[in-house]
């Protein structure tokens, strides 16, 4: 009984890990396509629709646009709260941008 219960609980802190794990990777490609459109376009992308189908002929910037290890879409704001660089945020496994579990 006391290894079944460390080994669900070993596997739900994996999974966890590799969900986290996802979303970096998919926060990392979409702040490079910003910047890529960034100098490419001289701007900030107006909606995330932009990364996909960009004003300049023969771009692209992404396939398509990759959601956070929970399946949630990532929150896009550029330039950033702080800085000039795009803020790319995960809500986390909560799902609400409210809750200290984001993740950046």
């Amino acid at each position: 009984m006391v290894v079944s219960l460390l080994l669900i609980g070993f596997t739900r802190h994996v999974r966890h890990q590799v969900r986290v794990r996802d979303t970096k990777v998919a926060i990392a490609q979409v702040k490079q396509a910003i910047d890529r459109f960034r100098t490419d376009v001289g701007r900030c992308p107006r909606s995330e629709a932009e990364l996909l189908h960009p004003p300049l002929p023969h771009k692209q910037y992404l396939d398509i646009m990759p959601r956070d290890g929970w399946g949630q879409p990532l929150s896009i704001l550029c330039p950033g709260y702080f800085e000039d660089d795009a803020d790319v945020i995960s809500a986390g496994p909560s799902g609400s941008l409210l809750e200290d579990d984001n993740i950046q």
